[in-house]
């Protein structure tokens, strides 16, 4: 069983002691819900919802309509969404205080919705993974590919653009600083 992985049913008891019983072959939690705890739980990633009525405001949300049900298809599906949560975890990443989608590039904060081009976003990437500050040469051959004897201005303009467009949209100016020894993002 991954701990991860947690099965919230909610108002349907029936569902949650058949599948009880069959716990030690599922390969998640099972969590009952009938009531405002059940709210507690909304933004867990790992997390997957089972009603007989659909939530508004519940992301990863399996509703039951049809009857009878067949349990290993519906394990089935359960663990579908597991998977498919698993790989929207791994392209969303945070940077900072934003979050970036890597399939979509697109950099979120709050409502607010910045495209960013490729370079940028392996620009992004590198200095997010990076422990400290990034030389410009480090820059050059992990994210261009070019040998560092070459010049440095293309890595410096991309990395200003980027600025620009950062604090343009969010009105950020501290992103990414600049420090003696290269640059970093701020968390």
């Amino acid at each position: 069983m991954s701990v991860n992985q947690s099965l919230i049913i909610y108002k349907f008891p029936i569902l949650f002691n058949i599948l009880n019983e069959i716990r030690s072959k599922l390969n998640f939690k099972i969590i009952y819900y009938d009531n405002k705890d059940f709210n507690n739980f909304l933004d867990t990633t790992n997390a997957v919802v089972i009603s007989g009525e659909k939530k508004n405001v519940v992301k990863n949300q399996i509703k039951i309509s049809e009857y009878p049900i067949n349990i290993q298809k519906l394990i089935e599906i359960i663990n579908i969404q597991f998977l498919k949560n698993k790989f929207n975890q791994q392209i969303n990443i945070k940077a900072g205080k934003y979050f970036i989608n890597l399939n979509s590039r697109e950099m979120k904060y709050n409502d607010q919705i910045l495209q960013i081009t490729e370079k940028e976003l392996k620009i992004i990437n590198f200095l997010n993974s990076s422990k400290g500050p990034v030389s410009i040469s480090k820059l050059q051959s992990e994210v261009w590919g070019y040998n560092s004897t070459l010049e440095t201005h293309t890595v410096e303009t991309h990395v200003y653009r980027l600025r620009k467009k950062v604090e343009k949209k969010f009105k950020d100016k501290a992103f990414i600083v600049s420090l003696k020894n290269g640059y970093k993002i701020e968390t």
